[in-house]
């Protein structure tokens, strides 16, 4: 496997959609990014048609890969 490719689990998907989806709404200061525009993220979730009753365990996830996209971002500055 290319060092570019990895696998995304089935269960994941979703998630991984949302968050790519959301790679334009990206707060920034001057340091650069602080966190996502989260007031973007119900109509995001919307679009990708995900079900109401599964968007609190989403925004979940959507979270922890937003801090781990800070902690790379600030790593490679």
């Amino acid at each position: 496997m290319d060092s570019d490719e990895f696998e995304i689990w089935p269960d994941n998907w979703l998630p991984v959609e949302v968050f790519i989806s959301m790679g334009t709404q990206w707060r920034t200061g001057m340091n650069g990014a602080t966190g996502l525009d989260y007031g973007v993220l119900p109509d995001v979730m919307s679009l990708r048609c995900v079900p109401k009753k599964d968007r609190r365990e989403l925004f979940d996830w959507i979270r922890l890969m937003e801090g781990e996209a800070l902690s790379q971002m600030r790593e490679s500055k």
